[in-house]
């Protein structure tokens, strides 16, 4: 059965329709526009937490559940939500919750590569046009089939950090050594099968975890592995329909597409999980040439990241492996209803003083951190006025009247850029060349036409600005 696309009627149709205005728009009408694109929560309607809609709340939370359930992995300010999506394709609407990648350690591995590749998980940040990119979890795989040594292990990692887990075993005895010591920690158990699900779920009920299902690469086992530990009492399933690498790429990409399809398109409970891939399975066949096994690695995270994955394990820790699939993961997951921005401000570099050059920008990210990239890389003291121009580059928001004369006057008030020089002299970017004259009839300054390409400020100050 196809999942209905809902509407804002079907959403007022349970409203109270009191248009009292306390969730902060003009009716009830707008507020449940704002519900269906998911840009304010129920909660925020505060007659219809009174006892008398406790129906039609009932009703509206149900109607507004994600076809892909979502499933929080670990506790804390760390844990990490994977699922929650609402659609299959971007161009349909935001995907929320980004694929979580998990890094591998092994328990047979010295204490000294067990602690490095923990701090090496931990430590990696990467700007990225105003975001911080990081790693997410810990996958601690049993190789010793050793529950002691296992147990020792998955203490030493608990100790060390509040990243969520993965327990990688099939013995059901060995993962609850590791339960044992880990206490609350909600790590995700790997994996139930069709031989083993019984006591993996009894686990996951005892210690309240959520249970990695593994189908082998069989939709009609993991279907009904899914089906049996729903019917057991197992309400946290994360779906592993087997990451096949090489030759049969094809074959788990389209397991993949089918799953979720199965999910948001015809509304199948059953397989309404998140998607758990393994792209470290290319080390079984490419561990004897480390270079071709992390190649392959990299390639398979990022169609999977594109294909649908909620939640990966990967071996390699090489940065030209997980940056570009971070940077991938960011943008696909990027909201495509509004730009990303960053807030309109007066922004100081180096050690400026009353006679250094004032630049003028928008706040489209991307384009901001571009400009100060520059400026920082040749040095240059000075000020950049950002302009609220709602995160629109900056040919495109003279084009659309985004950036015009008086929203720069504004923010020369706003930001009392008058204060911090002692000339009336700015730079705005070549692309607004032509409301050079405007901003000079509005503010009053001189306006110099600086670089078409931000790259060119160096050059332009020196040859411009100094005579």
């Amino acid at each position: 059965m196809a999942t209905k696309e809902l509407s804002p009627i079907d959403v007022y149709a349970l409203l109270p329709k009191t248009n009292c205005k306390l969730c902060g728009e003009e009716n009830c009408m707008a507020f449940a526009t704002k519900i269906v694109n998911r840009v304010v929560e129920l909660e925020l309607c505060k007659p219809l937490l009174e006892k008398q809609y406790a129906q039609s709340l009932l009703k509206l939370e149900e109607m507004l559940r994600p076809p892909v359930r979502e499933i929080t992995l670990g506790t804390g300010e760390r844990a990490v939500a994977i699922g929650g999506k609402l659609v299959m394709y971007r161009h349909q609407f935001v995907y929320f919750n980004p694929t979580a990648i998990a890094v591998e350690i092994g328990d047979e591995a010295p204490a000294d590569e067990i602690e490095h590749r923990i701090t090496a998980v931990e430590s990696l940040s990467y700007d990225y046009i105003g975001q911080k990119l990081k790693l997410d979890l810990i996958a601690l795989r049993c190789t010793s089939n050793d529950a002691r040594k296992f147990g020792t292990v998955a203490k030493q990692v608990s100790d060390r950090t509040r990243l969520p887990v993965i327990l990688c075993s099939l013995n059901p005895d060995i993962l609850e050594a590791a339960l044992v010591v880990m206490g609350k920690a909600r790590p995700l158990l790997y994996a139930a099968t069709s031989e083993n699900w019984k006591e993996i779920a009894e686990l996951a009920l005892m210690y309240s975890c959520p249970v990695a299902a593994s189908g082998e690469g069989d939709l009609d086992v993991l279907n009904s592995l899914a089906s049996t530990l729903m019917e057991y009492g197992v309400e946290d399933i994360v779906l592993d329909p087997g990451t096949l690498p090489g030759e049969r790429i094809g074959q788990t990409l389209d397991n993949f597409t089918m799953l979720r399809r199965a999910a948001c398109e015809e509304g199948n409970k059953v397989l309404a999980f998140p998607l758990m891939g393994t792209p470290i399975s290319v080390w079984s066949q490419r561990r004897e040439v480390p270079e071709v096994a992390k190649w392959e690695e990299a390639y398979l995270t990022s169609a999977l990241i594109t294909r649908y994955a909620d939640l990966l394990i990967i071996h390699s820790l090489d940065g030209w492996v997980i940056l570009p699939n971070l940077v991938w993961r960011q943008n696909l997951y990027t909201d495509p209803r509004k730009p990303v921005a960053v807030d309109p401000v007066l922004k100081a570099f180096g050690k400026p003083d009353q006679a250094s050059p004032l630049l003028c920008t928008t706040n489209f990210a991307l384009t901001y951190y571009t400009v100060a990239s520059d400026i920082e890389a040749a040095g240059i003291s000075c000020y950049l006025l950002v302009v609220d121009t709602e995160g629109i580059s900056v040919e495109s928001a003279v084009a659309g009247r985004k950036l015009t004369a008086d929203k720069v006057a504004e923010s020369i008030r706003t930001f009392k850029a008058s204060e911090k020089v002692s000339h009336r002299a700015m730079i705005i970017p070549g692309r607004a060349a032509r409301l050079s004259g405007e901003i000079e009839e509005a503010t009053g300054w001189k306006v110099m036409v600086g670089p078409v390409d931000s790259s060119g400020i160096p050059k332009f100050l020196q040859e411009k600005w100094k005579s």
